[in-house]
């Protein structure tokens, strides 16, 4: 079965798949419709919130606030402000940041209301932070979000009078660990009017903004979700894996007392995050126009709406190449996972002896461990064992991800010679992703749709081949693995923008998968061994290269200075 021209083919539209998934839109000019979400709009604000660093307390941040509460009133809001006394931790943090022990600065909150057409009715609540780290000019944290707000709330007064009120948080003290969001939702009166919450944040300065978080049972949240947004950037499993991570953003402290909420971020251009170099200038405008544009059309959608979402079931759901939302009850997982079984299963029916499928499935293991370890070990030459810097690593990413890419070349050529393109190697080579797939079907279903899915399309295009003849099957092959690995490519790239200073080793389970969907297209490579170790070669000459490469110009200058 297996043709070059087809992999070919199918490799090429996996990557043009991928570069669509992983790329933002380009930003809308000014003259752009009054109800349409404008990025260059945007930026007048976000020039005038980045112009300098403004951390909570500092004449700067005062500045900041004041042309916030000028611009809300400007557009009609009612406008407020309410005052609170930070922690003693946050002090500390503020202490250090300025080098110097002194009284603690009050913290600011600013809150406004576009009033609903019926105010009886639960707010919605757009909310992100004003103040910035000490250092930061801030353009992206959080002045993108603060923009966005601001850019979304004129767009939706465009469009005339919402059904319910639209509230504005922008909060103080969130660097300082939460403290805005804290006072508000513990003591300020008004907290009682929020009924849903799109929370605004960034790591970095770049990239596809991503609707990352939500609460549990978010069945109808996101159903509405899907329906609002165009072009959404969200899978469940991020929102499942960040439920298991100790980060927060002012949207922990609302989800923990019971409001439901979105959360959206951007992580690309990482080495922005916290930095003294994230400037308006440096800031990527696509990457506001999609945070922007998702925003508006979710909380247009939730302002409108006759009656906010409540609680259900929660689903599984992910955007397929940022184009369109799939979106299906958890349990259908397990409908996926059998047909998928059941296609490979007919494939290798009367086909396939039990030493072929042995050897697939401990080739595939083989493969995980193989590139597992070698990028650890990899990633340890890099300088990514022990104490690190952590900014200096962001700044890092684009090369750890080129390093991760070609790791993963390495091992897969190098196992691929065990591992031939026929069908009981194929079917053999699936068991275990079909395992690890029953497993998080079972422990985690909103996050089993990284296997179902692909081993879904992997086992049709298998028994395609078996019982609808060659050409089908090679058509049907080349639709899967374009499909399944154009999504690996697209996810990879993400997750490494999100763990892979530190755990890049994540990368071998969408290698997996990306195998079992190539296998039957590609034929084995000559020198494969000889390939392998260049590839190698190459990926540990990078490795050295950002282990002495000096410390990054962007850090956070409260960071640690030094590699």
């Amino acid at each position: 079965m297996t043709r070059w021209w087809a992999a070919l083919i199918a490799l090429a539209g996996a990557v043009i798949l991928a570069i669509v998934a992983t790329t933002p839109p380009g930003p809308v000019s000014t003259d752009a419709p009054a109800t349409a979400f404008s990025a260059m709009r945007a930026m007048t604000d976000v020039r005038v919130i980045g112009r300098a660093p403004h951390p909570t307390g500092s004449v700067e941040d005062a500045q900041v606030r004041a042309y916030l509460i000028a611009r809300l009133k400007g557009m009609g809001l009612e406008v407020a402000t309410a005052t609170a006394t930070m922690s003693p931790i946050a002090k500390k943090r503020l202490d250090d940041w300025r080098k110097a022990v002194a009284p603690a600065p009050p913290l600011t909150n600013i809150v406004a209301f576009l009033p609903g057409r019926d105010r009886a009715q639960p707010a919605v609540l757009l909310m992100a932070h004003h103040d910035s780290v000490w250092g930061s000019p801030a353009a992206a944290d959080d002045g993108a979000g603060v923009a966005s707000v601001l850019e979304t709330i004129r767009a939706i007064k465009a469009g005339g009078q919402p059904r319910r009120d639209v509230m504005v948080l922008l909060t103080d003290g969130e660097e300082l660990g939460l403290e805005g969001a804290k006072a508000f939702f513990a003591d300020d009166p008004r907290r009682a009017h929020v009924g849903a919450i799109v929370n605004l944040e960034t790591r970095g300065g770049g990239g596809r903004a991503t609707m990352f978080e939500t609460g549990s049972d978010n069945g109808a949240m996101m159903d509405l979700f899907g329906r609002a947004v165009r072009r959404p950037v969200s899978t469940s499993l991020s929102v499942f894996i960040y439920k298991k991570l100790p980060n927060s953003t002012d949207l922990t402290v609302a989800k923990k007392l019971g409001y439901p909420g979105f959360n959206f971020a951007f992580i690309g251009r990482a080495r922005l995050y916290h930095s003294p170099l994230a400037t308006p200038d440096a800031l990527d405008q696509g990457a506001l126009q999609d945070m922007g544009r998702q925003t508006l059309d979710l909380t247009r959608v939730l302002a409108d709406a006759p009656a906010l979402p409540g609680k259900a079931a929660d689903r599984t759901f992910f955007d397929a190449y940022g184009l369109f939302f799939v979106s299906y009850p958890a349990a259908l997982g397990w409908l996926l996972l059998v047909i998928g079984a059941s296609g490979y299963g007919a494939a290798a029916w009367a086909r396939a002896t039990l030493d072929e499928l042995a050897k697939g499935a401990g080739m595939l293991l083989a493969l995980i461990v193989v590139a597992g370890v070698g990028l650890y070990i990899v990633n340890g030459i890099s300088g990514g064992w022990g104490k690190v810097n952590y900014y200096d690593r962001l700044a890092a990413i684009p090369r750890l991800q080129v390093q991760t890419l070609l790791v993963c070349l390495a091992a897969f050529l190098t196992i691929r010679r065990w591992l031939p393109s026929r069908v009981g190697s194929i079917a053999g080579a699936a068991i275990p992703l079909l395992v690890l797939g029953v497993v998080m079907q079972a422990l985690a279903p909103t996050a089993s749709y990284l296997f179902a899915v692909p081993l879904l399309l992997g086992g049709v295009a298998l028994a395609i081949d078996r019982y609808a003849g060659r050409s089908a099957g090679v058509a049907a092959a080349i639709v899967a693995a374009m499909l399944g690995v154009g999504y690996m490519l697209g996810f990879g790239f993400f997750l490494l923008q999100a763990v892979g200073p530190g755990m890049p080793m994540v990368a071998a389970i969408p290698l997996a998968i990306s195998t079992v969907l190539l296998l039957p297209l590609m034929p084995e490579p000559r020198r494969a061994l000889t390939l392998a170790m260049a590839l190698l070669v190459v990926a540990m000459g990078i490795a050295l290269w950002v282990l002495l490469d000096p410390i990054a110009p962007s850090v956070a200058v409260y960071s640690e200075i030094k590699k």
